[in-house]
């Protein structure tokens, strides 16, 4: 038997227990499967997870978590897409959301857009997300460059860029970590 515990406020609330599809909670906030699952019916199960634990308004203070989300999220697109995590100044997620959406090799990236968002849902900070389809995980020169226009921008109305991540099969690269940012 598969279980799981979750350790957002639904052990100590259970009216507050995440639904996981597959998966029933008792009132401690164990959850059980219902049957026997399929490997992609527990990555799902794993993804919703994650997803609660990154987007609960806590500040994010696990990049390795921060890291398993994202790769579960995006490494999987046959297509690029350009997210945005917009955060409060206590580096709480406010909202993600993806922003542009791309072909195989490449999306099209506008910094109005960004700050117009950012300014929306009242961000102080942003880490940005794109993946790659193809497995590469290190930045091309468009990267870098949309990242310094993008960051550039937003320091225009005081919201800081904090990282800008790359999603393949192969891992995750943060801009932050290697000195771009």
């Amino acid at each position: 038997m598969t279980t799981l515990t979750s350790k957002s406020s639904a052990v100590s609330n259970p009216a507050t227990t995440i639904k996981i599809p597959h998966f029933v909670a008792d009132e401690r906030g164990k959850y059980r499967a219902r049957t026997a699952l399929t490997e992609a019916q527990i990555i799902k199960a794993a993804q919703v997870l994650l997803s609660n634990h990154i987007c609960r308004r806590e500040p994010l203070t696990s990049p390795n978590q921060t890291r398993a989300w994202l790769q579960m999220q995006y490494m999987d697109l046959e297509h690029e897409v350009f997210a945005c995590l917009f955060l409060d100044s206590q580096h709480c997620v406010i909202a993600h959301e993806v922003l542009f959406r791309g072909t195989i090799d490449g999306a099209s990236v506008y910094p109005r857009e960004v700050v117009k968002r950012a300014l929306q849902v009242n961000a102080a900070a942003l880490m940005f997300i794109h993946n790659h389809p193809s497995g590469a995980l290190y930045p091309s020169k468009a990267d870098r460059i949309i990242t310094d226009s993008l960051k550039q921008a937003l320091s225009l109305i005081d919201v800081r860029t904090l990282d800008h991540f790359i999603v393949s099969k192969m891992g995750v690269y943060s801009f932050a970590e290697h000195g771009f940012i």
